[in-house]
């Protein structure tokens, strides 16, 4: 009679540890999805069976939630972090996924979608994703979301009111010059923030200058390049607006680079609230937006559509609020 296969042999034939096939089975992240496909494949091959294998051959049921991100940057580990919270104690465990290396191309939540959909999670939350809509064999959610007109379920901030309140602060302070520097066009968070920009500016009776925005692409070298480009001008502006916090602590250093004191010659407001924007060596004035309570909304939201019941809305958009610190001031005389 066939002996009963063993985690043992599993480790074995897979050519890993046995802790690496436990963390396979059992769903836990901080392995290589390749390895956990193999080791998967393996255990199957054998006849294997834990409490993950057995109850995902059967039921195609894992406990898992994946969490999508094309980088581990400050944002979407706060994210993270409001998702891991939420799901501590619960029956769910949870799993981080970066798409940083295909990049290169749009739609990389699809590719990973399809290799973990089914076989490793029951369900995904996407962060800043690069599609508008993805279809898959689990309940998808996305944490700012992608332009367009979208059918999944989203939660995100008020990225519109959040911009505008920012502006009319820096307009409040006297300055008429602010410059905006942009983020990722494709997100609806930068374009609620540039027109959030552009509505504040309006409303105080100033007139938009396109040449005072430039696109920084939610990205620290765009934003330096957009940063030189404002701050090289001969009439630049008095005050910067920009779109995250990670660009406005871009323009704060190349405005040092370009001897030019912060807040007494430039002012510079943020958004986001990073844990970063506070600990600056010049703590940012900035908005914040509730990116842990936005990743725990995410997580009740998919855990939701995964018990098959129907929320009572699936487009959740989180308060925003300015946090005055010390990079802004009146200009100078």
């Amino acid at each position: 009679m066939r002996r009963r296969a063993t985690i043992l042999d599993v480790a074995e034939a897979a050519g890993v540890s046995v802790s690496t096939v436990s963390k396979a089975v059992n769903g836990r992240y901080g392995i290589a999805v390749e390895t956990v496909e193999r080791v998967l494949q393996v255990a199957r091959d054998l006849g294997y069976e834990s409490s993950l294998v057995a109850s995902s051959m059967r039921s195609r049921k894992t406990g898992v939630i994946g969490v999508l991100v094309a980088d581990f940057e400050p944002f979407s580990a706060e994210i993270l972090k409001g998702v891991g919270s939420a799901l501590s104690g619960s029956r769910y465990d949870l799993l981080a996924y970066s798409g940083s290396n295909q990049l290169s191309s749009e739609g990389w939540e699809r590719r990973s979608l399809s290799r973990l959909s089914g076989t490793l999670i029951d369900g995904a939350i996407m962060v800043t994703p690069t599609v508008v809509n993805v279809t898959a064999d689990v309940p998808i959610v996305a944490v700012d979301p992608h332009t367009g007109r979208a059918d999944l379920p989203t939660v995100e901030a008020d990225n519109l009111g959040g911009a505008r309140d920012a502006t009319r602060f820096l307009m409040g302070l006297g300055h008429r010059r602010i410059g905006f520097v942009a983020g990722r066009p494709d997100l609806r968070s930068a374009m609620a923030r540039e027109a959030g920009y552009r509505r504040a500016l309006s409303e105080g009776g100033l007139p938009f200058d396109q040449s005072l925005v430039e696109v920084g692409n939610y990205d620290p070298e765009y934003a330096r390049k957009a940063a030189h480009r404002l701050l090289n001008r001969p009439d630049r502006p008095t005050a910067v607006f920009a779109a995250n916090d990670l660009s406005a602590i871009v323009v704060i250093a190349v405005a040092r680079e370009l001897g030019i004191q912060v807040p007494g010659e430039l002012s510079v407001v943020g958004f986001d609230d990073i844990p970063e924007a506070a600990r600056h060596g010049l703590p940012l004035t900035t908005v914040h937006q509730p990116m842990s309570r936005m990743g725990a909304s995410a997580a009740a939201l998919v855990v939701a559509l995964m018990n098959g019941e129907t929320p009572e809305t699936t487009q959740l958009k989180m308060p925003t609020r300015l946090i005055v610190r010390t990079t802004t001031a009146p200009p100078a005389a």
